[in-house]
């Protein structure tokens, strides 16, 4: 947990229980040789710590949705923007797209067009540390590490604490509060 307020009526996930949970359930379903896609910047190092908890030989690879997403034109280029990375061949690949924190499903609608972009993929599945609801589009995760309930108007982030001992945490606040 963190040192921050539960908001009322919302208990907050142990990240690193939400992770172990998440490799769990992937242990059980994803293929052996499956790609792993981390959606930059909270899906890239739950790729890298999932490639490393799920039995197998998983690629893994990152992607930025920053061009591809459908507020490209309204919003402009989020500052931080990085080069997607896939150094495996997306076309007939089976490939587990990845991040930290699903909510409309429009950055995971962008990383699939991408994606399209480098090849085919054979099969793509879905796979978030919390699922917050709140959809837009008809996304679904195909495998959740934990579902939350919060209000549109709250915002949810998972932050990965970097060093020693892990202090990873889920976090839920109002938006546009640090």
């Amino acid at each position: 947990m963190g040192a921050h307020a539960d908001p009322p009526g919302v208990n907050l996930p142990d990240a690193e229980a939400a992770l172990a949970a998440l490799a769990e359930r992937m242990r059980a379903g994803v293929a052996h040789d499956a790609a792993f896609v981390g959606i930059y910047s909270g899906g890239a190092w739950l790729a890298e710590r999932l490639a490393s908890l799920v039995p197998g030989n998983h690629a893994v690879g990152y992607i930025d949705v920053s061009f591809y997403r459908d507020d490209y034109a309204k919003k402009g280029l989020k500052a931080g923007a990085r080069r997607s990375e896939l150094p495996f061949d997306v076309a007939g690949a089976s490939i587990v797209l990845i991040d930290d924190v699903l909510y409309t499903g429009r950055s995971t609608r962008a990383a699939i067009n991408e994606l399209f972009d480098y090849g085919r993929p054979a099969a793509i599945e879905l796979a978030v540390l919390v699922d917050r609801g709140g959809r837009e589009l008809p996304i679904a995760a195909d495998v959740v590490g934990v579902k939350l309930d919060v209000a549109h108007r709250e915002q949810v982030e998972v932050r990965l604490v970097e060093g020693g001992a892990r202090q990873d945490e889920v976090l839920v606040r109002e938006r546009g509060h640090a």
